[in-house]
Order: C-alpha cells, then structure tokens, then sequence
C-alpha cells in the first residue's frame, strides 16, 4: 500500500512540474511577445529612391593669388560684391614692383609705337620701292659694262676685269631680286607677320603689366577678400576667391549598385544642416561614365542641380541628397527597419501559428522607409517583426519552424 501512494505522490509531483513549467514558458514567451512590435505587410505604392551625401559647390569658382610682390595700394571689392570679366579688384603701388615690371612699362610703350607705326606709315613702302629703283640702276650699269668687256675680250675670256665685271653683275642681279621681294611685300601695306610679331610684343608687356594688379576671370561674386591697402604681399598669395553662384551644384558618389538606375533629368530633393526643416528641390545633369576605385569600392560621381536655391546654401555646405529614381505600384512592401541580413541574405522574422520564422527574402526597389519584396516566403497579410532581437540573427527565433 505504501509502495502504491509513494508512486501517486510521485506522479502528482511530476504533472506539477510539467504545468509550471509550461505556464513558466508561456509566461516568458507572453511577456518576450509583448516587446515586440509587428507591423501586417501590405501592397501598395513605392517611390523609389537613393541618398548620398555631397558638398554644395559653385557653376564656377576661381581662387585669385598674387603674380608678383609689392604693396597693395588700392582694394576695390569686398565679400558679397558682384564683379564682371575683367573687372580690377587690387592693385599694387607701382612704385614697389620688381625691377622688370617698371621696364616692362617702357617695353609697352615702345611697342605700342611700333605697331602704330607699322599699321599707320607709308615710309617702308616708300624706302622699299626707292631701293628697287636703286637696285634696279645698279643692275643695268653693272650689265652694261659687262657687255663692253664681252666685245672687247670675248665672253669665254679668262681676263680679271671680264672677271670682276661679271661678279658684280651678278651681285647686283642678287641685290636687285631682294629688293623686289621686299617692295613686293610692302607695296600693298605692312607684311602681316610684321604686325603679329609687333602685336605680340605688345602683349607680352601687358601680361608683364597685369601682375601688379588683381582682375575677375569670369562674372561671379566675391566670396573671399583677404588684401587690404598697405600689405606686402609675394608671389602665390591668396587674394580673392570669385563664385559664379548663378548655379549652385551638389556632386555625390554613388555605388556601382545603383548608379544604372540613376539618369539625367531625374528629380531630386536635397536638405542641409545649414537650413533645418527645409526641403529643396533639383534635378540629376550629369551622371559620370566612368567610375573610380577608393578603398576596394567603385564609385560614380553624379551632379545635381538646385532649382529653388536661397540665400541659406552656400558653397562648401553639407547637403543630403535623395534622387528619385522610380515610381511602383501595387508592390508588396516591407519597412526597412524589419530587414536584418544574416549570412549575406536579407531576411524578415514573421509571426506563425507555430512561433517566429526567420524567412528570407529579395529586395527591388526602396525609398527611405519602405522596400519592395520581390521574391521570398511573404505575402499581404503576413505579420512580422519590427525589432527582432539581436541574438535571433545568431541563434535563431525561438520556436522557429525549420
């Protein structure tokens, strides 16, 4: 009798251990499952997009440095001026420039004169049509004078003054055929190599000239001025910085991955740090055709520009850039914040009868929220898991279904 009820007791015990246990487990598995937050997939519309992050630069910038040494005598824009080509911005005292440039003021007038001269005077026409005469003279006596020895001697004669005779005609034969030459080239105006190489010379003492002073290579903006009047300054030194902010471009690298996606005309909006709250708008102009290796990675650059700029974006400011690239619809959508990637695949956790299933799963297309499922275990009506555990990407879900 005492053997019978010792096994009762003992089976009495062992379905007490068997309840607590599972109430233990569903009371674990209750409480786990309240933490996690599930969202039902669903089909429907996707704009489909890329971020990258670039730096917001000018259509045009130039940084103006010094040619020569001096000190500055005159200082003529500051930082937010608007200047055209060729506009002077800072000159140097021209009594402190180098030896050479002093010279090279000479050099200029003197060129100048000659190319006036050359353009203006009718004098080596003149000389060059008097010395063809000369020659032409010269020529006809030295013939003349021949020929008399000819008569006299024979023309086969070995006399010195036949000798003499027909040298100096032939000399002046010579004489004569490059004074033709050069009233040939002068009897219609100043031979035109003559003006090039005069206007030449011109130039080069301008170009000498132009160091002692600071001009705008193109219309912009100044946007740095760092001379003021009384600096002594060297060659190299930063004197302006000019923008041409009539365009403002952002330029971005973007993966090998998704640059086929990305064409020109395609729009974009862009937000800065600089302008909080902000959303600006542009479009992709130039997408590269090339792309470029940095730490094992190929990148393209991609330009886009900004069609509703203000006063806010400046050159050299951070923006965040999101090109549009498609639009979907009716596709089935997960959030991005559900997708996890184990062992190099994208995966989900859905909620099952049977417990929380890791299913693998093939992404398109995606914006910054949401991503397009194009294969794998999921359909509309599915729930699954926001926050998925970090452990369950090692060991698994529990209760998961294999």
């Amino acid at each position: 009798m005492k053997k019978y009820r010792f096994w009762i007791i003992l089976a009495i015990v062992l379905i007490f251990v068997v309840i607590g246990a599972i109430v233990v487990r569903n009371m674990r598995a209750m409480a786990q499952n309240s933490a996690y937050q599930t969202v039902v997939v669903e089909r429907g519309n996707l704009t489909a997009t890329i971020g990258a992050t670039g730096t917001v630069r000018a259509n045009q910038t130039a940084n103006l440095v010094w040619q020569t040494s001096g000190t500055v005598l005159e200082v003529l824009v500051q930082p937010g001026d608007r200047v055209e080509a060729g506009q002077v911005l800072a000159t140097l005292d021209p009594a402190t420039l180098p030896q050479n440039l002093i010279l090279a003021q000479a050099d200029l007038v003197s060129a100048r004169r000659a190319l006036e001269s050359l353009q203006t005077s009718g004098a080596a026409a003149a000389q060059a049509e008097l010395a063809y005469y000369q020659a032409l003279d010269a020529r006809d006596a030295a013939k003349t004078r021949y020929d008399i020895l000819v008569s006299t001697y024979g023309e086969n004669s070995t006399a010195r003054p036949l000798l003499q005779a027909r040298a100096s005609l032939a000399l002046a034969e010579a004489r004569l055929a490059d004074a033709e030459r050069e009233y040939e080239r002068l009897r219609n105006g100043p031979d035109p190599d003559d003006i090039a190489a005069a206007e030449a010379r011109v130039r080069a003492a301008e170009a000498a000239l132009r160091a002692a002073q600071i001009t705008a290579p193109f219309d912009g903006t100044v946007t740095i001025a760092v001379p003021l009047p009384g600096d002594l300054v060297s060659p190299g030194l930063t004197a302006f910085r000019i923008d041409d902010l009539s365009r403002l471009l952002v330029d971005v690298q973007l993966s090998e991955v998704d640059i086929n996606a990305v064409e020109v005309g395609q729009p974009v909006t862009v937000t800065l740090d600089a302008a909080l709250g902000h959303e600006y708008h542009g479009q992709v102009v130039q997408v590269a055709r090339a792309g470029t290796v940095a730490a094992g990675t190929v990148n393209f650059a991609v330009t886009v520009e900004l069609t509703d700029p203000d006063a806010r974006i400046r050159p050299g400011m951070t923006a965040a850039v999101t090109i549009t690239v498609r639009q979907l619809e009716n596709v089935l959508l997960v959030p991005n914040r559900a997708v996890r990637l184990v062992e190099g695949q994208r995966v989900v956790y859905a909620v099952r009868p049977t417990g929380i299933e890791r299913v693998a799963i093939t992404l398109g297309a995606s914006s910054d929220l949401m991503s397009e499922v194009v294969a794998g275990d999921l359909q509309a009506g599915d729930t699954i898991l926001l926050n998925p555990p970090a452990e369950f990407s090692q060991n698994g879900p529990p209760f998961m279904r294999r």
